[in-house]
């Protein structure tokens, strides 16, 4: 499913009415579209465009508020760009560039007091970029430890001088959009510079962790477009956290707390956090998804998504609910190829290989096959099971022409017979296709003795893996 939540956040509008125009001149361009883009997520998105005529004027302008943020303009043939900040209350901007070649310098921007602030910072970056990169590249050609000292020493020093420029500036306008972008990148320095041991290396991990939103204030809309925000909740979820399903959950509990009185952060953060989690990276976070979606989503919170969105996180929520990582597996209630009912809780084996599969599938035909020459090179001796499942009636001869001709007689090889289907849909419950996520085949989980979930849809080499290890701790 193509990004749910990346579409939500398009889509998201803000009912205040005020118009606003930006007035742009370049004159290198007489000609082609320009476009007014702001940062939104992971990408520039769109807000307005306009035709540039033969006097290199565009005008953008719409009947809503531009929201505080960093905006960008893009100039004809999309291969520059220029930003600027918005602030509160902006309705009107004149924005003047006279050469794309160094737009720090040709460029003047009014309206929108917040770049005066702006043009100074990068008017200073640009002073010191150069010569830091000097430094850099000098270090990096070194040929004695003295000029690579030297090097690194310059360098620091310049960092240092850009670091205080930063500092002073949050210190003497707080309050300005460019302070809070700044104080939004900052990163906590670290107690022990330079770990010896374990212990310090956790100690420091720790302090960053805890430490790692001081410069962010959740309450603060503008830094939402913002080129800096969206990387570092990515680096906190995918690097920070630890990523147990408790952890993850904990920690966007807490993001989305801080959050809740600034309707648009909070929304940001609810989407993020349910596209992040929608298919998750790692096998078992599935159960975030469920927890946003009992949580906040099934409570009605998120009522500005559309029809067809919520019904995509709901029907995904159902289809993961019930087999989460550690949770005792949904019985089935299958029979064989000659109709004896065979219950899964019934198999009585130290682990059971649960597999869903159809002989028309090639990737099944392929698998299976492998599947079982390591169970019975292995798995079978440790009193490991198998129970196969058919998913396709209509492929009732063919499924036992397989079994009979690969010989995987010892496995346990079962269906859902047309009696037992009519039976769970007359009683309104939910299918096995839903109860364990079948959307593709072959689908495999791994049981633990008392039928509860370990692992699931992994490949036959993960599974291998991890069944070789359970076997070896649970041995005395």
């Amino acid at each position: 499913m193509k990004s749910v939540i990346t579409t939500a956040l398009i889509l998201l509008c803000f009912t205040a009415k005020s118009q606003y125009t930006v007035n742009l001149h370049t004159p290198q361009f007489d000609s082609g579209y320009a476009y007014l883009t702001y940062y939104y997520g992971k990408n520039m998105n769109v807000e307005d465009s306009a035709l540039v005529d033969k006097k290199g004027n565009a005008l953008f302008k719409k009947e809503t508020p531009l929201q505080p943020g960093v905006y960008s303009i893009v100039f004809p043939g999309k291969s520059r760009s220029f930003d600027f900040l918005v602030g509160d209350n902006v309705t009107k901007m004149d924005i003047q560039v006279k050469d794309t070649n160094d737009l720090v310098l040709n460029s003047k921007v009014d309206g929108s007091p917040e770049n005066a602030l702006f043009q100074k910072y990068q008017e200073f970056i640009a002073s010191k970029g150069p010569a830091m990169e000097h430094e850099r590249s000098a270090y990096m050609q070194s040929k004695t430890t003295a000029d690579s000292a030297l090097h690194e020493k310059n360098y620091r020093e310049l960092s240092q001088q850009l670091t205080n420029y930063r500092e002073k500036l949050i210190e003497d306008e707080p309050n300005s959009m460019l302070a809070a972008l700044l104080k939004s990148m900052k990163e906590p320095t670290l107690p022990i510079p330079y770990p010896k041991n374990r212990q310090d290396t956790l100690e420091n991990y720790n302090y960053y962790k805890k430490h790692y939103w001081d410069g962010v204030t959740f309450t603060d809309k503008r830094i939402i477009r913002s080129p800096f925000f969206v990387p570092k909740v990515e680096r906190y979820f995918r690097q920070i956290v630890d990523q147990s399903p408790d952890s993850v959950i904990k920690a966007a509990d807490y993001l989305l707390l801080l959050s809740r009185t600034t309707p648009e952060m909070y929304k940001f953060l609810l989407n993020w956090l349910t596209d992040e989690y929608f298919n998750p990276k790692f096998m078992g976070q599935d159960a975030v998804f469920v927890h946003l979606f009992e949580k906040y989503h099934s409570k009605g919170v998120s009522n500005w998504l559309n029809e067809k969105q919520m019904k995509a996180i709901t029907d995904r929520a159902y289809m993961v609910m019930s087999n989460l990582i550690g949770k005792p597996a949904a019985p089935l209630l299958m029979a064989d190829s000659s109709g004896k009912e065979i219950p899964l809780y019934n198999i009585k084996s130290n682990f059971t290989v649960v597999v869903f599969w159809d002989p028309s599938c090639g990737h099944c035909q392929q698998e299976l096959p492998k599947l079982d020459s390591v169970f019975k090179a292995k798995w079978k001796k440790e009193g490991v099971a198998i129970y196969a499942v058919l998913t396709d009636n209509s492929h009732f001869k063919s499924w036992k022409t397989f079994i009979a001709d690969h010989k995987l007689g010892d496995w346990t090889h079962v269906y859902e017979t047309d009696a037992e289907k009519k039976k769970v849909e007359d009683a309104k419950l939910p299918s096995y296709r839903q109860l364990y996520d079948v959307i593709q085949t072959p689908t495999i989980y791994l049981l633990d003795k008392d039928k509860r979930i370990i692992a699931k849809k992994l490949t036959l080499e993960q599974m291998d893996e991890l069944l070789d290890t359970k076997i070896k701790n649970s041995k005395p």
